[in-house]
């Protein structure tokens, strides 16, 4: 088993270092396919979808997998679970993370219902509701009603403008000032999260108070910042201070509210303010966003990170993108469509360090997300969520996700982050190695496994060793791939101990949980 996991590994090396060196030409068919089914379905294409892809001659069947795989329910649920992640990794409180199912729920059933990224945005903007059965108060309830917590979470994801660097002192490098983000905290101070008597998210729920809290005569609140209904600056120099009663104002455009609005015409209205059509941040933010997590790099150096004062790369493919998607109302679908078809996209990848590949727009290898990496795992095994959990069908309770859950906590990242700084991990590795489920589908003796199943059904060991290209990197074996798997089965002498280590082997290599 070490032989072949070092010829494995070397030659895996060998092959993407070669295609990293190489011209940025159009990628081959197979590694499209798989590059898109992965990013758009959350896992990779199986052997009865390779081959008939591979044989199709027509012209636009890149762009017709697209619209199929756009049509997937499974779309819809591959990207709640990236929003899901983008919202509660920058939670301010660990209770927030008991909202993963109801978020991706809300997702799931908007994105399969075809609403729009400005509906989206003003779902969540004017959320109340019970947070175990309304998804779309999310991002108040990760940061547990904090007024300036919540503003600056709602610029972040729907602006992609950090404005909460502007919450103590002036913004160091762009124009936004510490009363511009006061003024925008303001359309949210009446956002509360009223806690009952019920347990985990059952206790809680969002409203809308616009009534002055009744206390006891002589009693004051916690903190003297919150159970008003108006937003105060703090005092800069005496923070013990009441600090000033702001008015609601749009930092973008100066539009503003008088105090003594309502909450949810506060709200309604800054919503309706971010997502209008004449608002550019709105839709450079989940343009810059979803080209970013496609291709590898946003249009900005940061992917929530944009602003006027910041300066684009390649500023004509962004507003092209940014005119289709605004004149589509927003439709999620056909930017995703408009980006796959990108030359950028549809190119071969380089390495993330090629020192041409940003100036030329190639895609780069990319590490799979934690959704992305179970599934991945389990279209190898041939298992399904339920078996892999040992357990009955899926449904029957919360237990089920524990294998999906131990994926989320070793290969879960930000994906606000960029991907330079996202690595693999020791936990990654182990997981990868020592998961039971893993090491059970590797059991060539047992004829219900997959790699059973191969050895049985063929006495050609180039045949096995294709097939477990295909099934684990979803592409044909090259020559020299099935040669060093030959030669390993020869030099082992046992045929189920050495495709054992020829399957281990390609399950934890780099290519297979990347996707290039």
């Amino acid at each position: 088993m070490p032989l072949l996991r070092t010829l494995a590994g070397a030659l895996l090396l060998a092959v993407t270092t070669a295609a990293a060196a190489a011209p940025a030409d159009r990628c081959d068919d197979a590694t499209f396919l798989r590059r898109a089914t992965l990013d758009l379905l959350g896992r990779q294409p199986t052997p009865d979808e390779i081959e008939p892809f591979l044989a199709d001659a027509a012209a636009d069947k890149r762009s017709a997998a697209v619209d199929r795989m756009l049509a997937d329910p499974a779309w819809a649920r591959t990207w709640a679970r990236y929003f899901r992640d983008v919202i509660l990794f920058r939670r301010s409180d660990d209770r927030a993370l008991a909202m993963a199912l109801p978020l991706e729920r809300f997702f799931e059933a908007r994105l399969r219902d075809d609403a729009s990224w400005a509906a989206l945005a003003h779902d969540m903007i004017t959320a109340t509701g019970s947070p175990a059965e309304r998804g779309e108060t999310a991002i108040i309830m990760a940061q547990m009603g904090e007024t300036a917590d919540v503003a600056a979470e709602m610029s972040r994801v729907f602006l992609g403008v950090q404005i909460q660097c502007a919450q103590c002192h002036d913004h160091f490098t762009d124009r936004w000032k510490r009363r511009q983000f006061h003024e925008f905290a303001a359309f949210f101070p009446r956002v509360e999260i009223r806690r009952g008597m019920g347990t985990g998210l059952d206790r809680f729920e969002v409203v809308s108070r616009d009534e002055p809290p009744r206390r006891g005569k002589g009693a004051k609140p916690a903190n003297a910042l919150r159970g008003e209904l108006e937003h105060r600056m703090p005092d800069r120099d005496d923070p013990s201070r009441p600090g000033t009663v702001v008015t609601p104002t749009f930092f973008l455009t100066g539009a503003s509210l008088p105090t003594g609005t309502s909450d949810m015409r506060r709200r309604r209205t800054v919503a309706r303010w971010i997502s209008v059509t004449d608002n550019p941040w709105f839709a450079r933010a989940i343009v810059n966003r979803v080209h970013a997590e496609l291709v590898g790099d946003g249009f900005y150096a940061g992917i929530d990170d944009l602003g006027p004062d910041r300066e684009p790369r390649d500023p004509d493919t962004l507003a092209a993108l940014c005119r289709t998607f605004v004149a589509a109302d927003h439709d999620l679908r056909v930017l995703f469509r408009a980006v796959t078809a990108l030359p950028a996209y549809q190119t071969a990848s380089r390495s993330r360090s090629h020192a041409g590949r940003v100036a030329a727009g190639v895609t780069c290898p990319q590490r799979l997300r934690a959704d992305q990496a179970f599934a991945q795992v389990l279209r190898a095994l041939g298992a399904e969520e339920a078996e892999a959990a040992g357990r009955g069908p899926a449904g029957r309770g919360t237990q089920v996700r524990a294998p999906r859950n131990a994926f989320e906590q070793a290969f879960g990242f930000d994906p606000s982050l960029p991907r330079e700084e996202v690595a693999g991990t020791i936990p990654q590795a182990l997981l990868l190695m020592n998961s039971q489920p893993l090491a059970r589908a590797l059991d060539a003796e047992r004829r219900s496994t997959v790699l059973g199943r191969l050895l049985a059904e063929h006495g050609d060991d180039r045949a096995v060793a294709d097939a477990l290209h295909l099934r684990t990197l979803a592409r044909h074996a090259t020559p020299d791939e099935l040669q060093a798997c030959v030669d390993h089965v020869r030099a082992t002498g046992d045929r189920a101990d050495a495709f054992e280590d020829v399957f281990w082997a390609l399950v934890n290599s780099a290519e297979f949980i990347h996707r290039k």
